[in-house]
């Protein structure tokens, strides 16, 4: 009898980021970050061990996966099998509920829910430590994914051997901040570069990029603080700055990476209007167009609102704090 292990595991969203790698092989940050995860835009993800099968077969949002997508859940699936000491092709099906590749953190989802059931089809008897850990293999935010609500990522300090076992995520236990984030889907398409190319070259050639990870590291202490007090205005303020500080990188890479679009600047513009107005509203990106607003739940739908005038046809959705990766195991025949 054949085992499906489905998993289904939220997105996160970064309010201190850490864009580029010091070790890309075992997939170490530069910088530790620190997130949200959410309650909207699942990836569900079920895999089978198929020990008849010659070779791994993947279905990305109900097509055959193919190329970089399916080279690295492939290669995903390989270092699980030499952790569990097993060999068997598996059989993989993993669907977002947001688009992929569009910088709303669909690998954040995609690898945390991919660790889940891929560590439970071959036998893997994880904790959480060390499913974060895995998850991190196949992409960094991904570590923070396995937990629900808020989560740092540490991005470790040793080399080698030692790297990949203290980069890792935790939860952070925050009970009195619940913000809402309101999501400006301005162009839902996939990147023209993709992060991990764009982290290389702005780690590579852009003259921002380490004066911006060492401020990172003063925003993430100030986050800390600020989350414990649950002061969103503060919190809000220290991840907007984190963020433009990021995409700044980015535009004094050579040649310059160029996310940002006319709608997210409108969308930008609009924030600004509304803090101006006395709504306590901040903007975060990620590396896309998308722009994420944090607010008070009772101004989310003005906000909402806002940006949807600001950027005409874009789809908006409000999230708040969202659970962690979990198992849901049925059998077949």
């Amino acid at each position: 009898m054949a085992v499906d292990h489905t998993a289904v595991a939220h997105p996160n969203i970064a309010l201190i980021k850490y864009w580029g790698k010091r070790d890309e092989k075992l997939v170490i940050p530069n910088a530790d970050s620190l997130s949200m995860t959410l309650d909207v835009f699942p990836t569900v993800t079920t895999v089978r061990v198929s020990p008849d099968e010659r070779a791994d077969r993947v279905t990305l949002d109900g097509a055959a996966a193919e190329g970089e997508p399916r080279q690295r859940i492939t290669a995903f699936l390989d270092l699980v099998r030499e952790l569990a000491g097993r060999s068997e092709a598996a059989t993989v099906d993993t669907r977002n509920a947001v688009p992929t590749g569009a910088g709303l953190a669909s690998s954040a989802s995609g690898f945390a829910a991919l660790a889940v059931a891929a560590g439970a089809a071959y036998g893997l008897d994880l904790d959480p430590t060390a499913l974060s850990r895995l998850a991190r293999r196949g992409s960094a935010s991904a570590a923070r994914s396995v937990f629900g609500g808020f989560a740092i990522c540490y991005a470790s300090r040793g080399i080698s051997a030692d790297a990949d076992l203290n980069a890792y995520a935790e939860p952070l236990s925050v009970p009195d901040f619940d913000p809402a984030l309101v999501i400006a889907v301005v162009n839902a398409g996939p990147k023209p570069v993709s992060s991990r190319a764009a982290m290389r070259l702005t780690v590579e050639t852009s003259p921002l990029y380490w004066p911006w990870v060492q401020a990172s590291r003063t925003d993430l202490a100030a986050m800390r603080t600020a989350l414990r007090r649950g002061d969103l205005d503060e919190v809000g303020e220290i991840a907007e700055r984190n963020a433009l500080g990021m995409h700044a990188t980015m535009l004094a890479a050579r040649p310059a990476v160029r996310y940002l679009s006319p709608a997210t600047v409108a969308v930008l513009d609009s924030v600004l209007l509304l803090r101006a107005d006395g709504v306590s509203a901040y903007a975060t990106m990620d590396a896309g167009p998308n722009v994420k607003v944090l607010c008070h739940p009772a101004d989310a739908p003005r906000v909402a609102e806002t940006v949807r005038a600001a950027a005409p046809g874009s789809a908006v959705v409000t999230a708040r704090r969202g659970p962690g990766a979990g198992l849901r195991t049925r059998y077949q025949r």
